[in-house]
């Protein structure tokens, strides 16, 4: 099964962040793993997201 790509945008929403956020926590190297695809648009994979949500509960519940 295709896993599904998010905009920005989407992805922003799915971790309830304003895209400017989103964009900062990939400058900062903070944010789920993403590419350009097509050379200019930068996309993350559904599963990715959800991931990194997993893992910040994960890492919350250990403290």
């Amino acid at each position: 099964m295709e896993d599904k790509l998010l905009t920005f945008k989407e992805a922003a929403e799915k971790l309830r962040t304003s895209e400017a956020g989103l964009r900062w926590m990939v400058h900062s190297g903070k944010a789920p793993k993403s590419a350009l695809v097509g050379g200019a648009r930068r996309m993350f994979r559904e599963s990715d997201v959800d991931a990194f949500i997993d893992a910040a509960f994960a890492d919350a519940a250990e403290v």
